[in-house]
């Protein structure tokens, strides 16, 4: 089975993460500061804030902004539930916005219809590692006096314009699972040139409490234990320093899909518009008619090849449907649920196993 993302582990990894097996710090130790410092620097941030997953960074990131009962927050349907649920937890009422047809990002040319006097924030996803249109929907938030929280779970190595995917927003929120561009096992992390916020971050990730003076743990807020392990952060720095290279061999991924696939008139690319400097966490065609898509899946399934779905659109969870957003549709993004389909992208990957599922694809609609 080829499967749509694994993980990219070395013995090199593997001997990080020994060493401080055998050390004298599992956890609070100085790995996981040398991890946040590595972090910091590639993104060209000043903090970064280690955590157990990504979804504590967003949970952490909407409490440091101050998000509580009856704000609003403008974010994707195109993304994992995780980002809106943790909006639920701390009270925040999501605002979908419909997304683009090419990059499948949040569609910045109609986010401003969508603000009232209760919005206090935008969630901009970097979907399959293409960044979003930040220079528009930064405008937007400072015309509007709003916090711009980048979800850069995907795109961990790719850049906007001259910029470091991660280094866009007032904060920036990544995820190293086994999928994304680089792995810890679970972890996160949210990056932030704040230093008010960094100081919170900190607090928050640890149950609200520091060490004062005398040595005494003192808890001075409502905290949470969110922290990343040392060994993990060792596993951490040395997929950094791999990062490129990973992003190189994704990118080389994509345009042997293209050229594969370019041919088939059935199906619709993914594209890299020109200020991007895609990362492809995952690689995601559509089908013209959406009544193939499911059909296709199975085919490539019972072949041998695990495609995926990425994403439903959050409000057609059915938690979501009980909950307010029954029947609530969008033109772009029912389109795309409709007809998306993941295909594998990750760096073991070699020519010859793209050449099987062009040629896979190429099968099908010829039948």
């Amino acid at each position: 089975m080829i499967p749509y993302g694994h993980q990219s582990i070395d013995d090199s990894d593997i001997n990080e993460v020994i060493k401080v097996l055998k050390s004298n710090w599992l956890t609070q130790g100085p790995k996981v500061l040398e991890f946040e410092k590595a972090l910091a620097k590639y993104c060209g941030v000043k903090y970064a804030i280690a955590v157990s997953n990504g979804t504590a960074a967003l949970h952490l990131a909407y409490l440091t902004a101050g998000l509580k009962k009856g704000d609003e927050v403008m974010v994707t349907p195109n993304t994992f539930a995780s980002v809106v649920n943790m909006l639920l937890v701390v009270g925040v009422k999501p605002v979908f916005c419909d997304i683009r047809l090419d990059t499948y990002n949040i569609d910045e040319s109609k986010i401003e219809k969508l603000i009232t006097k209760k919005t206090k924030a935008i969630i901009p996803l970097h979907f399959a590692g293409h960044s979003c249109e930040m220079d528009a929907i930064r405008e937007i938030a400072k015309k509007n006096n709003l916090i711009v929280i980048e979800d850069a779970c995907h795109g961990l190595g790719g850049r906007y314009k001259d910029k470091k995917i991660g280094s866009l927003a007032n904060m920036s929120i990544l995820s190293f699972h086994p999928v994304k561009p680089i792995t810890t096992g679970e972890g996160g992390a949210i990056l932030t040139n704040n230093q008010k916020y960094y100081k919170k971050l900190i607090s928050l990730r640890s149950h609200g409490i520091y060490k004062d003076k005398k040595g005494k743990n003192v808890m001075t807020e409502l905290g949470f234990n969110y922290r990343l392990t040392d060994f993990q952060a060792a596993l951490g720095l040395s997929q950094l320093k791999k990062l490129n290279k990973f992003i190189q061999k994704r990118r080389q991924i994509a345009k042997w899909y293209q050229k594969e696939l370019k041919n088939i008139k059935e199906i619709i690319l993914p594209v890299e518009l020109p200020d991007s400097y895609a990362g492809w966490h995952i690689y995601v065609i559509r089908t013209k008619d959406s009544r193939s898509r499911d059909n296709l899946m199975e085919y490539l399934k019972k072949n041998r090849v695990g495609a995926n779905f990425h994403y439903p659109a959050v409000y057609s969870h059915p938690y979501y449907q009980k909950h307010g957003f029954k029947n609530f549709k969008f033109k772009n993004e029912d389109i795309y649920q409709k007809s998306c389909l993941t295909l594998p992208c990750y760096t073991q990957l070699v020519r010859a196993d793209i050449c099987y599922i062009g040629k896979l694809i190429k099968n099908y609609f010829n039948k």
